[in-house]
């Protein structure tokens, strides 16, 4: 059903043949976590609860792929943190801008930004470099699903906060992340918003929280998890 869902956004202009080529690297490591959040995953999402909540300017960043894939998810994460929404995209067309834009828009968005940039992510030399001041120029914390590696490395060295959601372990993306989720998008959406709601106002338990996460840690759980589940079917009874 995804892939022929998204295989329909592409016939529509939405989704790039190259983004199918992404979803299918994904899903492999979906298969290999059982379909499934595992722990590691868990704790990252709660952290990224955390970092949301403390965020003074915090921003979803939504692509082709995400916006097919889970636009509802994350128009609601964006709404109860609550933050600003802004499409940047790779491939980019003013024509593929405006109808992304009008998709996120028809499935109840609102004020979304993308399409008229007035600033540029520095030491990015493709058209992702491309943002609005008022959105992910000027956010702290950032949710960038779906990600590619040269802008997360970017983001982070303008000293954002980079919360991915990329199934890869092993990516780029996942390596450079303040807290790299390795769950699918849509999984990991619904539970970044359940913990929103369950943190806010408990300022302690979201110090705590921040204070102990750790990236390197939940990649190695991450893949030792992946690991062990691999090896499972060869350990004797």
């Amino acid at each position: 059903m995804v892939r022929e869902h998204l295989a329909e956004m592409v016939d529509q202009g939405l989704v790039t043949p190259t983004g199918l080529i992404s979803h299918g690297r994904g899903e492999a490591f979906d298969y290999l976590m059982g379909e499934r959040t595992i722990p590691p995953a868990l704790e990252a999402e709660r952290a990224a609860a955390a970092f949301l909540l403390r965020a003074k300017k915090p921003i979803v960043c939504v692509n082709g792929n995400s916006i097919a894939l889970e636009p509802k998810g994350l128009i609601a994460l964006a709404k109860c943190i609550p933050a600003k929404m802004e499409v940047n995209i790779f491939h980019r067309t003013e024509e593929r801008m405006r109808m992304l834009i009008e998709y996120m828009e028809s499935q109840g968005a609102d004020g979304i930004l993308g399409r008229d940039p007035d600033a540029r992510i520095p030491n990015l030399t493709s058209d992702r470099a491309l943002c609005t001041k008022e959105g992910i120029f000027d956010s702290d914390v950032i949710v960038v699903p779906i990600e590619d590696g040269d802008r997360a490395e970017a983001l982070i060295a303008m000293g954002k906060i980079v919360i991915s959601i990329d199934l890869n372990p092993l990516s780029r993306t996942s390596k450079v992340a303040s807290v790299p989720i390795s769950d699918e998008i849509s999984r990991a959406v619904e539970n970044i918003a359940r913990f929103v709601g369950e943190l806010r106002g408990k300022d302690d338990e979201i110090d705590s929280i921040i204070k102990h996460f750790s990236a390197v840690r939940t990649r190695r759980d991450t893949i030792g998890y992946i690991c062990d589940s691999l090896m499972s079917e060869f350990k004797e009874n």
